[in-house]
């Protein structure tokens, strides 16, 4: 129960790019399209839970026993470069076709703050391996979930008559901050959740 809790609540509660604002980047620039959307969420939901993996990997087996805990966000970045790179380089190699569809998504993903941030998050919060896995693979999903739905919207909007003074970048970020507004009424599900396992 506890590992759905944690599943539920990266997706829809604690939302990485509409409640904790990491990813905006590519949640802004990458949503035009709905294919593209769908692109990007598979390519970091696979980058994302990987390098969760290795990080974690990193921080209990190297920079805690070494006492080098004030190299964990350079040791990440590194990491997360790195493992984008290799991910190319065997994608390129293994499936041209794969590497074709996302190719262009792959170098944006170095620089998503919400990869370095799921990977700090899961040791701040001391979870152990299958929890990190779990919550990194559900953040990716939450992620995908809110570019998918905002890349829709953005379409519909292509569609509407908007005034002049509100298109653009200002039409964008109100509909942003409206689909936050949506996903806050995901927060009653967490309390009832937690209540059922406190019961339990």
């Amino acid at each position: 129960m506890e590992y759905f809790l944690i599943f539920i609540s990266a997706i829809f509660v604690n939302n990485i790019v509409l409640s904790q604002f990491l990813g905006i980047c590519p949640f802004l620039g990458v949503s035009k399209k709905i294919n593209t959307a769908a692109g990007m969420g598979a390519a970091v939901a696979f980058v994302l839970t990987l390098a969760t993996l290795v990080t974690y990997l990193l921080q209990v087996y190297i920079l805690n026993p070494f006492n080098l805990q004030y190299l964990q966000t350079l040791a990440f970045i590194l990491v997360i470069a790195s493992l984008v790179q290799m991910v190319e380089i065997i994608l390129k190699k293994v499936s041209p076709a794969l590497y074709a569809a996302l190719g262009i998504f792959l170098p944006l993903i170095t620089t998503n703050c919400a990869v370095l941030g799921v990977a700090i998050l899961v040791i701040q919060k001391e979870y152990n391996l299958l929890q990190s896995i779990i919550y990194a693979f559900s953040t990716a999903l939450g992620f995908a979930l809110a570019l998918i739905v905002f890349a829709g919207l953005r379409e519909q909007l292509a569609l509407a008559k908007i005034p002049k003074g509100m298109q653009g970048v200002a039409i964008v970020l109100i509909t942003a901050g409206i689909l936050s507004l949506a996903f806050m009424g995901f927060s009653g599900v967490d309390s009832g959740l937690k209540q059922l396992i406190v019961n339990n």
